[in-house]
């Protein structure tokens, strides 16, 4: 019986790496600004903040509905997701750099919702000219 060789692990390692990298940046949207505005502005779409209290009182796009990341891992029930989100728009969550944003999105999904998580995070929306209170 031959011995696992260095020379086998590493192409190995190489594609489950790149299987992972390619997974995680499928989970942001591909959807431009220009179209989420579209999609929020026909009320097709919402804009989900899932920063943290500091950071929404600090500046959040104007309509966006606050629920912090924190809050969904702990475990909101289906009801209490119900009263915050609707169930017949598709949820944009955004944070400041996206990761974040895929975390709440994967857990929304799993609740039903229809998520398309975005890249962009508030700052960059504010530049889009997506409308917000300033950030402190």
């Amino acid at each position: 019986m031959k011995s696992f060789s260095c020379r086998m692990f590493f192409p190995v390692a190489v594609v489950v790496l790149c299987t992972t990298l390619f997974a995680i940046a499928a989970d942001h949207t591909h959807e431009s600004i220009d179209q989420v505005r579209e999609k929020v502005e026909a009320k097709k779409a919402v804009l989900v903040d899932v920063r943290e209290k500091k950071e929404w009182d600090a500046g959040h796009v104007d309509g966006a509905i606050f629920l912090p990341l924190s809050e969904l891992q702990r475990g909101l029930g289906v009801e209490e997701l119900a009263k915050r989100l609707p169930q017949d728009r598709v949820l944009y969550p955004y944070c400041v750099i996206g990761k974040r944003a895929v975390t709440a999105g994967n857990i929304l999904e799993k609740q039903g919702y229809k998520v398309r998580s975005l890249k962009p995070g508030y700052k960059e929306l504010i530049q889009a000219g997506f409308t917000g209170t300033p950030q402190k």
